[in-house]
């Protein structure tokens, strides 16, 4: 279900951290994706494949185009309240994604079991309801915020914690008693 305090539907999620590479807008080769929040436990977003993506020529790369998957995936644990993690990503590659392509994102939770997050994902070329180029299931796993503490490097983890926007995310996924 979604979370009552989740952002509206059509509302932008923002980046989770500047540095990521799948959403973060201070990494210059990653993704930038922004993800918007969709209908029940749901998002969208667009991926455009720049030429720094590519693997065959002309054409993105698949690790790359399981990025784009995995951010939007992960960007529904806004709509939970959660901190998750992915725990499996299995990704089918339906058609070629060329350079300068713009990839509609969509993913939906399907099941929460305790800690387990399930979830599912297409990428579409030509528009939302254009053919299908990818698709994803996942599992996400819900951890602690110590989690990135213990696992993470230092300077980083200092950098984060000192920048208050950083904070702010992480507190806005805290539940009062």
């Amino acid at each position: 279900m979604r979370h009552p305090d989740a952002p509206a539907p059509g509302e932008l999620l923002g980046a989770h951290y500047g540095q990521c590479f799948g959403c973060g807008g201070e990494q210059p080769h990653g993704l930038h994706i922004e993800a918007r929040a969709g209908e029940g436990v749901s998002v969208t977003a667009a991926f455009t494949v720049r030429p720094a993506h590519q693997g065959a020529p002309g054409l993105a790369h698949g690790g790359v185009l399981a990025s784009a998957l995995d951010e939007t995936l992960g960007a529904l644990n806004w709509l939970l309240r959660t901190i998750a993690v992915t725990g499996r990503l299995e990704t089918d590659f339906v058609r070629p994604v060329p350079v300068d392509a713009v990839l509609h994102l969509r993913a939906e939770a399907t099941a929460v079991a305790g800690r387990k997050i399930y979830c599912t994902a297409t990428g579409r070329i030509g528009g939302p309801d254009g053919p299908v180029a990818v698709r994803a299931d996942a599992l996400f796993i819900e951890v602690e915020v110590d989690h990135f503490v213990d696992h993470g490097r230092e300077e980083e983890i200092k950098a984060a914690m000192d920048d208050p926007d950083q904070v702010r995310r992480v507190r806005a996924f805290e539940v009062n008693p």
